[in-house]
């Protein structure tokens, strides 16, 4: 089993642990504690905090990706600069936002009529971007030293620990929703810290070097370059994939927003493999690319592709067989907020839906960014934005909460099939095979067989039951086909240890 697979493994547990933590607070304490304006609230401080942060990179954020191999390779942990420049880059787009923020405030809060506690806490947005962008940055440098396991635990499972926390407080009523909003604003500070500690420890990461080197003067046209394209990429992808929260936001309401919130983060589960991969398979990308090693970046294609489909389709057919039952429960437990959650079975099966498309294309974004081809990364998440957002308004304003889903399944359609032609064209990669069609077909019929199949009313059971049934199913169908001998044998070397633990007890 190669590093991606062993690395990417350990950080899907930290990520789906993550998830479980996340789930616990966004189906059952959020809607114990909060109201679904309180709730939406907090989902639009996270999407708004994550594009600001984004923003106020400038930039440095791939250029520590695809630049840092050559720093520590041509001067060393002592001599390199890195850190310090981009530092300074990110603080001075921090300034930037805050000038901007504070010019425009009045403007802001008016086109936030329709959510008026967003515009009440909108200060509150400043420091959650700032530990962010922190974190980001610390992050990228992580990565290039191969501790994406790490990170992954800080953000994926340790800031939903953090959130759990805060809700308590906030539920047991020791402390009130400002000083909530407060906290949460900040909860990026200790993961963020601890980073940066870490890094310091490791004696591989120094900030303490200001001097310019002759690989940045070297460097420097192509860094910029790069810098700019990739960066006006990243964050016109991430817009693409926030602006829904804002249009909500804005035309809808807060309450609206926490419904769409929760479909997304359910939609979101199946985003637990390809988060993991994305950390560790960067820096070797990069290196592969560097080494004009493209046996390995098509191995790395295919395998994602793989291990991808294999993981996504069974959380989709887990996830769309039980929406009903989670749609149910969250009625139950939020009965004192009159419930109003029956919207979010339709929005997360077709969410749902893009999410697997974007999983089927395995590491596409990753392979096109560390590639000299770095620009098309940029024009393809141009025409995300030019396509997603008017599509968005349009559908939203006619359609309600499932045009906007509607809009996310075709943007990601047209995203990914723009980007796979791409590297077929340009590479002659293409990463499918006859295995993946039919594993794909026979699933599709599991789930139906599944879904038609009587269950209780109870929704306990009923989770139970499909979940047991379609995942045994599933097991069978991946056996036979075994279109993902790594998850295979994974599964089989996890089972046989735990097998043997169970005998040494008796």
């Amino acid at each position: 089993m190669g590093i991606i697979q062993k690395q990417g493994i350990k950080s899907s547990y930290f990520i789906f642990l993550g998830f479980l933590i996340g789930a616990v607070n966004l189906l059952v304490l959020f809607p114990l504690f909060f109201s679904k304006t309180d709730q939406g609230l907090v989902r639009a401080i996270i999407d708004i905090g994550a594009t600001l942060s984004v923003f106020c990179t400038l930039g440095t954020l791939p250029v520590v990706y695809k630049f840092y191999p050559f720093y520590n390779h041509y001067l060393g942990t002592n001599k390199n600069e890195l850190p310090f420049l981009t530092l300074l880059i990110n603080l001075l787009g921090f300034c930037i936002l805050l000038f901007i923020g504070w010019h425009n405030k009045a403007f802001i809060i008016r086109k936030l009529g329709k959510s008026p506690s967003l515009g009440h806490y909108f200060s509150y947005i400043y420091p959650y971007t700032f530990f962010l962008l922190l974190f980001y940055w610390l992050e990228a440098f992580a990565w290039g030293l191969h501790k994406g396991v790490m990170t992954n635990f800080l953000r994926e499972t340790a800031i939903r620990v953090l959130t759990t926390i805060l809700i308590l407080l906030f539920g047991f009523h020791i402390i009130n929703l400002t000083q909530f909003i407060s906290l949460f604003s900040c909860i990026y500070l200790l993961p963020m810290l601890y980073l940066l500690s870490s890094l310091i420890k490791s004696r591989q990461w120094s900030i303490s070097n200001f001097k310019i080197s002759s690989v940045t003067k070297r460097l420097k046209g192509r860094m910029i370059s790069f810098a700019l394209f990739v960066f006006a990429g990243q964050f016109f992808n991430l817009l693409a994939r926030t602006n829904d929260t804002f249009m909500i936001v804005g035309l809808k309401g807060l309450s609206d927003a926490s419904i769409f919130a929760i479909a997304t983060y359910v939609s979101a589960i199946l985003e637990i493999p390809q988060r993991s991969l994305t950390s560790i398979s960067i820096p070797i990308l990069a290196k592969s690319w560097k080494e004009k090693d493209f046996e390995n970046i098509k191995h790395i294609y295919h395998k994602s592709v793989s291990n991808l489909l294999v993981v996504g389709l069974l959380l989709f057919g887990l996830i769309w067989l039980n929406i009903q039952n989670l749609v149910s429960f969250l009625n139950w437990v939020s009965h004192k907020q009159g419930g109003g959650y029956d919207a979010i079975v339709n929005l997360a099966f077709i969410l749902g839906l893009a999410k697997l498309i974007d999983l089927a294309t395995g590491v596409n974004a990753q392979i096109i960014g560390t590639s000299n081809y770095w620009k098309f990364d940029f024009f393809t998440n141009v025409m995300f934005v030019i396509v997603s957002i008017p599509l968005n308004y349009y559908l939203i304003k006619h359609y309600d909460l499932i045009g906007l889903a509607f809009s996310n399944l075709i943007a990601y359609t047209l995203y990914n099939s723009v980007r796979f032609g791409f590297l077929y064209k340009k590479f002659n990669l293409q990463p499918y095979s006859w295995k993946h069609g039919l594993f794909l077909i026979l699933t599709i019929a599991l789930m139906l067989i599944v879904h038609l199949a009587p269950t209780p009313s109870n929704f306990v059971l009923n989770i139970a039951i499909q979940s047991v049934l379609y995942g045994t199913g599933f097991y069978f169908i991946t056996v036979w086909i075994n279109p993902a001998p790594e998850i295979l044998d994974y599964f089989k070397e996890f089972t046989n240890k735990q097998v043997g633990k169970l005998f040494k007890k008796g």
